[in-house]
């Protein structure tokens, strides 16, 4: 009987430490699209032309790493591409689910704005729970150096989404740019996501800014795009 009991017990823990080691396993996942504009907190980074984008993503555990890139268009011969790096945890308390990181934003042929270059790096903290059927959540982006050698910065924002029907979402966000020695500014967009199958997805959103006056990129535009994730 206690050979038998000791057998069982063995096996438990053997299906056990299997199941931990397959929650650690590294998993890799691809993602691929296109849009009719490149907006990132409310402004166009391909002076209002498309976008084609792509990114890899690895997790172990709670940690995470990946890079993505996309065409952009500043309006001048350089940058023409953006690859960004980044990497961080997902831990959860409760019922909250926290995304702690770093985002490096690189410029190919980044010849530099006067007197610094595009190129910066960023720290992320965000949080999110579900409230009902929504999920709402709040998130920071601290910079110590800002392209342009213009100093700090601090995005921070409010955003949050909800299941309309099946295969459709909708969500939004509000957030604000303070920038040490440049121009802050005020973001939102709200939108609607239709999952065609489980890889597919299309996007359409209106985002606006309280800064149309710097140029026409930090206008109101309405955006359409298709990604691929698999």
């Amino acid at each position: 009987m206690n050979l038998v009991k000791v057998s069982l017990a063995a096996a438990a823990a053997s299906i056990a430490l299997g199941g931990a080691a397959m929650a650690q396993e590294l998993k890799l996942s691809y993602n691929v699209g296109v849009a009719s504009d490149y907006v990132f907190r409310g402004v166009s980074n391909t002076n209002e032309g498309a976008q084609i984008f792509g990114g890899i993503d690895a997790t172990y555990g709670l940690g995470y790493a990946g890079v993505w890139a996309s065409n952009v268009d500043f309006g001048t011969d350089n940058p023409t591409a953006e690859i960004d790096l980044y990497a961080g945890v997902k831990p959860t308390i409760g019922d909250t689910s926290l995304d702690l990181g770093l985002v490096y934003y690189g410029y190919v042929d980044d010849k530099g704005l006067t007197p610094g270059s595009y190129s910066y790096l960023e720290m992320k903290a965000a949080a999110s729970r579900a409230v009902g059927p929504a999920t709402v959540g709040v998130a920071a982006y601290y910079s110590p150096e800002f392209p342009g050698k213009t100093g700090n910065a601090l995005y921070y924002e409010l955003n949050g989404s909800i299941p309309v029907m099946e295969k459709l979402s909708a969500s939004a966000a509000v957030g604000h740019q303070d920038i040490d020695m440049g121009t802050s500014y005020s973001t939102w967009n709200i939108g609607a996501t239709y999952a065609i199958n489980d890889k597919l997805a299309v996007d359409l959103r209106y985002s606006d800014t309280d800064a149309h006056d710097i140029g026409k990129v930090f206008g109101d535009r309405v955006v359409v795009s298709l990604k691929a994730a698999f």
